[in-house]
């Protein structure tokens, strides 16, 4: 069974930085792609970022040069590494992956950005 838990929001001032974590369980999270989205209230869930099994990342232009992705193949974790966060950065961010023809998807962690 596939199981993505997301952790390590929180509320941060502008100029921040967060580290979000997606552990899996029932996959090899360095063997797939790797996904992270954010929904803001009210909008509608947007990609953020990925990482490739080939360890190939990409990002939106709405937060390159601010999120990198790293992965702990031991730990099965995905880190989702933000900084110069700003309040346009406040949504809930999801982990997503496909597998065998579904997607798979975590609660999400909040992520709060005060001005």
């Amino acid at each position: 069974q596939v199981k993505l838990v997301e952790s390590g929001g929180g509320l941060v001032q502008a100029g921040g930085s967060l580290r979000l974590s997606c552990a899996a369980s029932g996959i090899v999270a360095s063997r797939m792609s790797m996904n992270w989205y954010r929904q803001a209230s009210g909008k509608e869930r947007e990609w953020v970022a990925n990482v490739r099994s080939d360890g190939t990342t990409n990002w939106s232009d709405s937060v390159k040069v601010r999120v990198t992705i790293s992965r702990n193949h031991a730990r099965n974790t995905i880190y989702l590494h933000m900084s110069n966060l700003e309040p346009d950065d406040t949504a809930r961010y999801y982990c997503k992956t496909p597998f065998r023809g579904d997607d798979y998807w975590g609660q999400g962690t909040q992520v709060t950005v005060s001005s």
